[in-house]
């Protein structure tokens, strides 16, 4: 890392540490414009110019892995598998999207698809993302549809969801607004299960999805983070710093009474966003079994199930022992990933298909 940048970084840490937030944003807004910091966190799709304010970023330097994009229509094909791009416009804002629609097995066909919202983290793209968490091979196996938004460059320079601002936090408005009514108009052009939507990310869309389930408890039925932070963890950019370096001070703001069933994962050795965030997205659940594990590959994890209460969905917290900001047993062949860890991707929908919305373990109700 460049040494005037790091510099600039730990006075704006020093600085947040002692209250002193506006000028630790001063220092964090003069190591971005020094054009040589780490890769952001998150952003607004809707087309419209950003102030300087704005387009000030967060997170860690990153690999980018171009991949061909197909370009056949949205719409899916009867009989065959897709994988197609698209463009969803609500209320004046646009924004792209991938999405994977595979062929269901005969024993699925009589039944709706359930649906995966994937969103990805600062820097990447949708084909990168879906190449490094290798959903789309796991959803094939079960006949489940996912759909990859896109940040736009021009909502942020660094292509991050905007997790830290309020306008981005609450139900109806900025990001969770247009990322629901994509959502439900994919669900509804696909004729996919609506009480089997779910939504998860990493990082930055990691930080989305907690927020898209806290805001829309009646529409995703169950929420995955990967290495994010809690909805409500931070309201700018230098508290968004401070929440990433040491955890965030509290949890949900409290938009929903309730919050959907959640699985969590979060490498112990995470410099980029740090460990006790993982925890604090389940602030207020009562931790239950917990278990110790290792990957194929020998990476170490510790996986605590938390029962349901009126509160609270039942949720799990993967601690990824010795692993740092990376989707954990992801693919080489896109950005952020660490092959060895156990497959996220995997228990993830492992842990989705385990509920519909309405069930006796959900916190939230069907529209």
């Amino acid at each position: 890392m460049n040494p005037l940048f790091a510099g600039l970084m730990d006075k704006a840490a020093h600085l947040t540490r002692h209250g002193r937030l506006a000028e630790a944003t001063q220092a964090i807004q003069r190591a971005l414009r020094s054009g040589v910091g780490p890769q952001p966190q998150p952003a607004t799709p809707d087309g419209s110019h950003l102030s300087k304010a704005d387009s000030d970023v967060i997170e860690v330097e990153a690999r980018v892995i171009d991949v061909e994009r197909p370009t056949q229509s949205p719409r899916a094909t009867e009989g065959t598998e897709q994988w197609v791009k698209g463009t969803f416009a609500h209320q004046g804002r646009t924004i792209d999207y991938m999405l994977f629609v595979p062929v269901p097995a005969a024993e699925q066909r009589e039944s709706p698809q359930p649906l995966i919202v994937m969103l990805h983290g600062c820097t990447q793209n949708a084909a990168d993302f879906a190449a490094g968490t290798r959903m789309n091979e796991h959803a094939r196996a079960c006949g489940a549809m996912v759909l990859y938004p896109e940040q736009a460059q021009r909502a942020n320079g660094q292509k991050c969801w905007n997790w830290f601002k309020s306008q981005h936090q609450q139900r109806d408005r900025g990001e969770p607004a247009l990322l629901t009514a994509l959502t439900q108009h994919i669900a509804q052009q696909q004729h996919a299960d609506r009480h089997r939507v779910y939504v998860a990310g990493l990082s930055a869309g990691g930080a989305m999805a907690d927020v898209l389930g806290h805001c829309y408890p009646d529409v995703y039925a169950a929420v995955g983070v990967h290495s994010g932070l809690p909805h409500g963890a931070a309201h700018d950019v230098a508290s968004a710093l401070s929440a990433m370096r040491t955890g965030a001070a509290r949890g949900s703001s409290g938009a929903t009474a309730k919050r959907p069933p959640t699985i969590v994962f979060h490498g112990d050795a995470d410099t980029t966003v740090h460990a006790n965030n993982g925890l604090a997205i389940l602030a207020g659940a009562i931790p239950g079994e917990v278990k110790d594990g290792q990957s194929p590959s020998g990476r170490r994890f510790t996986r605590t199930l938390y029962p349901a209460s009126q509160a609270c969905g039942d949720s799990e917290h993967w601690r990824l022992h010795g692993m740092g900001h990376a989707w954990s047993g992801g693919s080489a062949h896109g950005s952020y990933t660490q092959p060895e860890g156990v497959d996220a991707s995997r228990e993830m929908l492992r842990f989705f298909l385990a509920h519909r919305l309405g069930d006796n373990r959900h916190g939230g109700q069907p529209v």
